[in-house]
């Protein structure tokens, strides 16, 4: 979401994240080409879909239950190490990267694998750096001991 006052760093990761799915879904549709994975292969992409989606949204959970800030943008107010966390300092980018995988392998399309590579950078490199700067800055000691023990993405 962009706000009036916003640059294109406002744009939610969500948001992203539907637009990199939809711009999936658009050039499988109009432009067909034939499939850079084996059929065989293309249903894992059903089930890395799910397990993505199904991480993304038990992470946004326990953001919920913890009762803290979830919008990248605003001012982090407690710091999440439990649950998914404990495996992952970024469950929900890595269950929205997944699922963006898992809707490349569906799709068979090379455009599509190029597009969840994209959406994968651009999360590594500007959100989650954006974020953890955030972290460092409000949580010190407590988020540097955390990201020592907890990878950034598995």
């Amino acid at each position: 979401m962009i706000t009036s006052n916003a640059s294109p760093r406002n744009l939610l990761p969500p948001v992203l994240f539907l637009i990199v799915a939809a711009v999936m879904g658009l050039a499988h549709a109009l432009v067909p080409r034939p499939s850079v994975l084996p059929g065989p292969y293309r249903p894992i992409g059903l089930l890395l879909l799910a397990i993505g989606v199904a991480a993304a949204i038990a992470a946004r959970l326990q953001f919920a239950r913890a009762a803290t800030e979830i919008n990248t943008f605003a001012e982090p107010t407690r710091l999440v190490t439990g649950g998914l966390f404990r495996l992952s300092r970024n469950p929900m980018y890595l269950g929205m990267g997944l699922a963006a995988v898992g809707m490349a392998m569906l799709s068979g399309s090379a455009a599509s694998f190029l597009l969840a590579a994209v959406f994968v950078v651009i999360v590594d490199r500007w959100y989650i750096a954006f974020e953890e700067g955030r972290l460092r800055a409000r949580f010190g000691a407590a988020y540097e001991t955390y990201a020592r023990s907890t990878r950034r993405w598995i």
